[in-house]
């Protein structure tokens, strides 16, 4: 199996083409957050997903949990999916795809406060692929992303092997970790943000080492 490689915080054009020319199969474009890295606002999301056109799926991280809002911030940001990092607090899942009949829903699971399979299992049905991360949206201030740690691989995969549908792993992965993590949790794709970039910045260097390092695993 082929393992798609996401790279998450991508913040300008110029670092979209670097992550598409090293070989990335999606781009994570990230909305206003509680906190975490790689915010950016929505008319530069538009204005990435625009640049890169149909070369490669484009997401639209989210901390939105109201329907109608996150239907109105996509239509503004136009990506071809959207990905879900708290659960809806307004509104249904069949309610969010009711305008957005060709839109992709990835839906993150935060692995680490202890129901991560059995809230994998309830959602799963409702959205095309789940994404596990190590986020905290239970801390005073939420943590929906980005955090650059790792969680429990075990965990991971007990939910891909509990679901029926694709699961993307996120959390601290890096060039020289993210083989172990494909070989243990046997994941859809893996996803990263902080593990290719140094002092902020997306580093070509360490992307390169982490496509390098998925595609030798998955192949």
């Amino acid at each position: 199996m082929r393992v798609q490689a996401k790279i998450c915080c991508i913040s300008t054009p110029s670092q979209a083409a670097l992550a598409i020319r090293s070989g990335a199969d999606a781009l994570g474009l990230v909305s206003a957050m509680p906190s975490g890295p790689g915010v950016i606002p929505e008319a530069t999301i538009r204005h990435i997903v625009d640049s890169v056109a149909f070369e490669v799926d484009t997401f639209l991280l989210t901390s939105l949990t109201a329907v109608d809002e996150i239907r109105a911030q996509h239509r503004r940001c136009g990506t071809k999916t959207i990905q879900l990092t708290d659960r809806l607090r307004v509104g249904s899942y069949a309610g969010l795809r009711a305008d957005l009949d060709a839109v992709r829903l990835v839906h993150v699971v935060h692995v680490g406060e202890g129901s991560e399979v059995a809230e994998a299992v309830d959602i799963a049905p409702h959205v095309d692929a789940l994404l596990l991360d190590s986020g905290r949206p239970g801390s005073t201030v939420k943590e929906l992303g980005g955090t650059g740690r790792t969680h429990d691989w075990s965990t991971s995969r007990a939910v891909v092997e509990a679901v029926n549908c694709p699961v993307y792993l996120a959390g601290g992965l890096r060039p020289d970790n993210v083989a172990e993590a494909i070989r243990e949790v046997r994941p859809f794709g893996v996803d990263v943000c902080t593990g290719v970039r140094t002092d902020g910045r997306l580093d070509a260097a360490k992307l390169k080492s982490f496509i390098d390092a998925v595609r030798r695993t998955s192949n």
